[in-house]
């Protein structure tokens, strides 16, 4: 029992509520505690992208890593927001007694414009929307986000909305539910809504043990069953899709809903199963829905004509697609082409003593041309923790890396030993590195290892911001097209080219695509 549990919670108020309830219930059951309050993905280090690890969660993924890097041991979430599929390596290690389910309607002054043919509803919710629309077809739905506390203020605060919809556990939980506001019984809550999950490393034997003890195993039944219907029935596409099941009378109830976007159409199910004889119930009412035209309102839903407004100059793997948030239409295409140039046998035919990698596409050009036994560099000097992972995996250690070309000429001023340096760079760099190095009387010897070829292509109007990675694919974007957009970059020296043709630049917080990505969510949430 010596060992202090780390409570990870985004630091929200309700968050941080949730987090205390779990840390409330550890500590009666004799396990010592400390909650870690993490802010942003941007503030950790990891080793592998997180398509990788399968982190897709918007409101999940800092804790996930912050978890995996070992920082804290088990996370604290609103199940409603957690992935169908968790993480490698993290499980769901226990469900609280489920709270309030319903959803609920918090009005500005009163509850008559229900009644009446023009009204103004807020909410962020795909799922609200849909059915609100369907029981009031004439009403207006706005978008409505935030934490609880800043949406129930931006209501409080317009005099334009009638009402806007809110889960009930959220602001009942942390005691701001006005009095007059109601529960929508006839609204299908999104699966999982009203519990509170506890996740942690399938390896950690101690901690799973731990939170067992606080398992509500009626939620985790019911809870399951409304996820495993979410997952069948998703497909990866966000839809507006309603679920919940109860158990009375040792029966399992199950209702679930699948809309249009618009509430115009509607596919529900319903099913009662006795308790122990319900393995199958997800797996049919999915199919149910299926069957009964939800594929093709699935399909419908996935081929909408929601105008792209985020081009990204890289192409974007599968998983990397799943991270963006539902209020992001991203595209991607290669703005930059890499053509490989043999290197000639004699520039290697003795050990060179320093040199200097900026990119991963000189490492691949080097162990095309050379195996790693031919690739003999007594200093290797690079920049990125990327292209240092694919050194040392390919040609050998690095002694040291920088987050940029600057930083590393500056380093090696100081420290480099001997006079001179071997640069393996593209026909197209910038000149930062090699300028300070010659300033500071260090000979540098540049070697073309690959060639960097423009293909930018010209975008629709409705892009709003581009995602860019290196000084060369804001160079590719500009040849082709204007410059009245938001820059979000990968690093510093790819923001500051950006902001030779760009007025509103953003870098992300570490030099990965998921964190450009992260950037890119919180802009638009």
């Amino acid at each position: 029992m010596s060992r202090t549990i780390r409570i990870g919670t985004r630091d929200s108020e309700l968050a941080l509520w949730q987090a205390k309830i779990v840390k409330k219930l550890l500590e009666e059951a004799g396990h010592k505690t400390i909650l870690v309050p993490v802010k942003s993905t941007g503030d950790l280090v990891l080793d592998k992208p997180l398509y990788e690890l399968g982190i897709t969660g918007i409101f999940t993924r800092t804790l996930d890593i912050a978890m995996l890097n070992g920082d804290i041991d088990i996370a604290v979430h609103s199940l409603k927001d957690v992935p169908t599929i968790l993480p490698k390596g993290i499980i769901q290690a226990a469900v609280l007694k489920r709270g309030n389910v319903n959803d609920t309607l918090v009005f500005n002054d009163n509850e008559e414009f229900l009644g009446a043919k023009k009204a103004v509803i807020a909410t962020g919710s795909l799922r609200r929307r849909a059915q609100w629309l369907n029981r009031f077809p004439t009403h207006t739905i706005t978008d409505l986000r935030g934490n609880v506390n800043s949406r129930l203020q931006k209501l409080q605060d317009s005099e334009d909305w009638n009402g806007a919809i809110f889960a009930a556990a959220g602001i009942g939980r942390i005691g701001i539910r006005p009095e007059e506001a109601i529960n929508l019984d006839w609204m299908i809550p999104a699966p999982a809504q009203g519990a509170i999950m506890i996740a942690a490393l399938d390896e950690d034997d101690f901690i799973k043990e731990a939170c067992a003890e606080l398992n509500h195993k009626e939620t985790e039944i019911c809870t399951t069953i409304e996820r495993t219907f979410l997952n069948k029935l998703e497909g990866g596409c966000t839809a507006p899709i309603g679920a919940l099941a109860y158990i009375k009378d040792e029966e399992i109830n199950f209702k679930g809903v699948l809309l249009s976007p618009d509430g115009t159409k509607r596919i529900d199910v319903t099913r009662v199963k006795k308790l122990g004889e319900h393995n199958d119930m997800a797996t049919y009412c999915a199919n149910f829905i299926i069957e009964r035209g939800g594929k093709r309102l699935m399909d419908k839903i996935k081929e909408s004509d929601r105008k792209t407004n985020v081009y990204s100059t890289k192409s974007f793997t599968k998983d990397q697609r799943l991270l963006f948030h539902e209020k992001v239409v991203p595209e991607s295409s290669d703005f930059v082409k890499i053509s490989l140039n043999r290197i000639p046998p004699r520039i290697l035919k003795n050990e060179i003593e320093n040199v200097v990698i900026t990119s991963k596409n000189a490492v691949e050009s080097l162990t095309t041309n050379y195996s790693a036994i031919e690739l003999q560099f007594k200093n290797i000097y690079c920049v990125g923790r990327r292209t240092k992972r694919l050194i040392e995996n390919k040609i050998g250690k690095v002694k040291h890396a920088e987050k940029n070309a600057e930083k590393l000429a500056k380093y090696l001023v100081d420290h480099i030993e001997g006079t001179k340096v071997t640069y393996f760079c593209s026909d197209i760099r910038l000149d930062a590195l090699p300028k300070i190095l010659a300033e500071n009387n260090i000979t540098v010897n540049e070697i073309e290892a690959y060639q960097t070829k423009y293909d930018g292509i010209t975008l629709n109007t409705s892009i709003e911001s581009a995602m860019f990675y290196s000084p060369s694919t804001v160079e590719s974007f500009v040849n082709a097209n204007k410059t009245k957009v938001i820059a979000f970059c990968i690093g510093e020296t790819t923001a500051k080219e950006a902001k030779k043709y760009f007025s509103d630049v953003r870098i992300a917080k570490v030099p990965t695509v998921e964190s450009v990505i992260e950037l890119v969510n919180k802009h638009y949430i």
